[in-house]
């Protein structure tokens, strides 16, 4: 029997990148999964790439109405919701000094409390199920600081800790949370640093197993933590990031200094 027969996932940020690997490595392993994002082409494209266990529907997880809305369509077309990854992020620029208050909000109601809103929608459902488990994408800018992306940095720390309190919060619905904590991965977010030599390089100083990883690395380790396999770990925030965090964070100030006033 397949690894996830006969179960339905929910995928935030599912048309691309890391949320598209994920979604790939449950339909591969026999489940029916939703994608979800902003973008109807995106998702829409990415669903039938992935074959007939996927569907597509739209969701921007600033819009607690549209996220509701979002999961109650999954279980409708599909089934019972036993899993789900909320992979939908964005990234910020900017320090302390020189970053807008509405960028820092902005980024935090993405990062941050879209997760708590896809959460949320996805543990009722769950719960109505009898059970699941949730992995949230986090960063290793949970744990590292980046200079120049302090918004970043603190709503992937903020995560972490969300993801601990909904791993207690949720535990006796037998519903389990956890995280992952990427380091730099080859996906449309992460161009901008995959694609600027200094920044590239200064991440791959940074690793002890020195390459930039494949949205794959990070959809394998999802699909272990979903499984039944892992049914004895919550709230834990795992990374997979070449050893990155047991060095330091990248320096990308050459970067992003063209981008900002001065401080």
């Amino acid at each position: 029997m397949s690894r996830f027969a006969g179960k339905v996932g929910f995928i935030t940020g599912g048309g691309t990148g890391i949320g598209l690997a994920c979604a790939r490595a449950l339909a591969e392993g026999g489940a029916q999964v939703m994608l979800a994002g902003r973008r109807e082409d995106v998702v829409r494209q990415a669903a039938e790439e992935l074959g007939p266990n996927a569907g597509a529907v739209v969701c921007d997880v600033t819009d607690t109405r549209a996220v509701e809305a979002a999961v109650q369509a999954t279980v409708d077309r599909l089934g019972p919701l036993r899993m789900a990854v909320n992979a939908a992020g964005m990234g910020s620029v900017g320090t302390v000094l020189n970053a807008s208050t509405e960028d820092f909000a902005n980024t935090l109601d993405t990062n941050l409390t879209g997760v708590f809103r896809c959460m949320k929608a996805e543990a009722r459902a769950m719960k109505a199920a009898g059970g699941g488990s949730i992995v949230n994408v986090s960063s290793i800018a949970a744990v590292l600081t980046h200079r120049y992306m302090t918004a970043y940095c603190v709503s992937k720390a903020a995560l972490d800790m969300l993801t601990r309190c909904a791993a207690d919060d949720l535990g006796q619905y037998g519903i389990r949370v956890n995280a992952v904590r990427p380091g730099l991965v080859d996906t449309d977010l992460a161009t901008p640093l995959t694609h600027n030599p200094a920044a590239s390089e200064d991440y791959l100083r940074c690793m002890p197993i020195s390459r930039i990883g494949k949205p794959e690395d990070i959809g394998a380790l999802v699909a272990f933590l979903v499984s039944d396999e892992a049914d004895w770990i919550t709230g834990q925030c795992v990374g997979a990031d070449g050893g990155h965090t047991l060095r330091r964070g990248p320096n990308l100030v050459s970067l992003f200094r063209q981008f900002l006033p001065e401080e």
